[in-house]
């Protein structure tokens, strides 16, 4: 039996935490976080999970740590970071995106380590009743990595945002709620984030090219139809959105409840009434020179994702 899982990927910094927040509201829709951090930054560290407790004190992951493993304590973090290191890394995505080899102990490997993440979403959706859980990871290589469970229904939702605006929020300092203001999320240089903007995009095109359900949404666009977005993507998921009760959404805002994510934004913390907007702040505060060199390097992409490289220009017209 396969768990249903949308898979929310992209770079960090493109909006893909408000819109799995925002897909978490649908009913039979288990908004489970990044899964990919539950190990060091939940298991291991103890942080607070999206409700607000200690992962070790949240009920809810509690029972899905004794639905899944029989308990967290049976879990070896060590033996799942180590698989982590050896199999989850952009550099493999070529080997990750070929044909299965069952002779080779790489195959083993990745066949493992995707099945920590397979127990973990039955567990969910068993614990929830969910149809479909959500994990908002984002790492391109994890998603090639779930590719090879046969436990898990991936599909994917490749979240992008002007690579102009991903780079100017990279550079933001941003807290850490989770550690009680002890530590900040990491921040790039505008050419590092061009580069991983570059190459994590275009893994999630080849995971496409695999056979893999994909479907692509601009940060921006969902912004602007919110209610129209969040439609497209629950028929994507295998759901009805005609019989579902969507008035947690309007053209300008939503409403969010207390969910239960393992990790992620800050903004996984915020309950209530939320204002949709386009942050277009990059525009005026991302200096001229470092704008100009990040629509070159990702010209390409930007293109082909409908985004004008003239940053005064406007996005037109819509695309898949």
């Amino acid at each position: 039996m396969t768990t249903r899982v949308l898979f929310v990927g992209g770079l960090g910094r493109s909006g893909t935490t408000l819109i799995e927040r925002v897909l978490g509201e649908l009913p039979g829709v288990c908004a489970l976080g990044e899964i990919v951090h539950l190990w060091q930054r939940d298991l291991r560290d103890d942080e607070r999970c999206g409700c607000g407790e200690r992962f070790s004190g949240c009920d809810f992951w509690q029972r899905v740590g004794v639905a899944a493993f029989g308990g967290w304590h049976r879990v070896d973090v060590h033996r799942i970071l180590a698989l982590r290191d050896l199999v989850e890394r952009t550099r493999h995505i070529p080997r990750l995106a070929g044909p299965r080899r069952p002779a080779l102990d790489f195959t083993a490997l990745v066949t493992e380590y995707a099945d920590y993440y397979g127990r973990i979403y039955a567990a969910a959706a068993e614990v929830s009743g969910a149809r479909v859980v959500i994990d908002s990871s984002k790492h391109s290589a994890l998603a090639h990595c779930l590719r090879w469970s046969d436990a898990v229904d991936l599909r994917v939702l490749h979240v992008v945002r002007d690579a102009r605006g991903v780079a100017y929020s990279w550079t933001k300092t941003v807290a850490r709620p989770e550690t009680d203001g002890a530590e900040e999320m990491t921040r790039y240089a505008p050419t590092r984030s061009a580069l991983l903007w570059n190459a994590h995009n275009a893994a999630f095109g080849l995971l496409r090219r695999r056979g893999i359900a994909v479907r692509r949404v601009r940060y921006e666009e969902f912004l602007a139809r919110p209610r129209n977005s969040v439609q497209r993507i629950a028929a994507f998921m295998g759901l009805d959105p005609s019989v579902m009760d969507l008035g947690f959404v309007s053209d300008d805002a939503v409403e969010l409840s207390q969910g239960h994510s393992a990790a992620g934004n800050p903004m996984r913390f915020t309950v209530g009434r939320i204002e949709l907007r386009r942050d277009d702040a990059w525009r005026r505060q991302l200096p001229p020179r470092q704008r100009a060199l990040v629509g070159a390097v990702c010209a390409p992409l930007l293109r082909a994702y409908g985004y004008p490289l003239s940053s005064t220009a406007e996005i037109v017209g819509a695309h898949r």
